[in-house]
């Protein structure tokens, strides 16, 4: 399968490589995960593995969850998430294996997967980069409005503004997928995952790491100098 697993966003830092070049990095925590259910297509229509990541105190669980997975012989896990796999692969994985970051060992680039910060709800300016009003003679206090968003005059007479335009509304709190980040080094005795960029989400976030599944030409041919 592809190498993925779930852990939590730690910040970002720098690193240096052997040329003394300062590389921004993010630290992710990925201590090890288990595997909580296996997923068959003859037993439930496709075949996968259920991940589960952190544990947590029972209280703060469900008692169906509880039950879950104490059937995988682990104690309550905070996230639980699937990866879908072949129907050879899945035969490989059984209840309460551990998966760490050495996965990665052989895995130049990743994707990060993780839900954005939450901005509220934001203006046209910040929201979408808008230019806003002149700000001389003439204009008070409209300097930051979005302008006329009603004209039509492609298909006059309906009388209502075209769906989808860039307007006000709730800004971030959204899935985002950052794709082909370089995984600059894992550490196996910390499990900490080591990339290169920015990712999704606040410090503490929760985040999923898996191998990259699409690469730009640049990067694929960086990867098969490598191999």
């Amino acid at each position: 399968m592809l190498a993925t697993l779930l852990g939590r966003k730690i910040g970002m830092t720098r690193v240096y490589d052997e040329t003394g070049r300062n590389i921004p990095v993010t630290v992710i925590q990925a201590s090890p995960n288990h595997v909580s259910q296996v997923k068959t297509s003859d037993r439930d229509g496709y075949n996968a593995i259920q991940l589960a990541f952190e544990q947590v105190k029972p209280r703060r669980s469900t008692i169906p969850m509880i039950g879950h997975d104490a059937r995988a012989g682990l104690t309550p896990r905070r996230w639980h998430r699937e990866v879908r796999l072949g129907a050879e692969e899945v035969s490989e994985y059984e209840l309460g294996q551990e998966l760490a970051v050495d996965i990665f060992e052989q895995v130049k680039f990743v994707d990060v997967i993780a839900t954005s910060k939450g901005k509220g709800y934001a203006g046209g300016v910040k929201r979408w980069g808008f230019k806003g009003q002149p700000a001389s003679h003439g204009v008070e206090r409209k300097h930051r409005s979005a302008g006329s968003v009603g004209g039509r005059s492609s298909n006059a007479g309906t009388g209502r503004p075209k769906k989808g335009g860039k307007k006000a509304g709730q800004m971030g709190s959204v899935r985002h997928t950052v794709r082909s980040l370089e995984l600059v080094r894992h550490d196996q005795e910390e499990n900490l995952l080591i990339v290169k960029g920015p990712v999704p989400g606040p410090n503490q976030g929760f985040v999923i790491i898996r191998e990259a599944i699409r690469l730009s030409k640049r990067k694929a041919r960086v990867l098969a100098e490598a191999s």
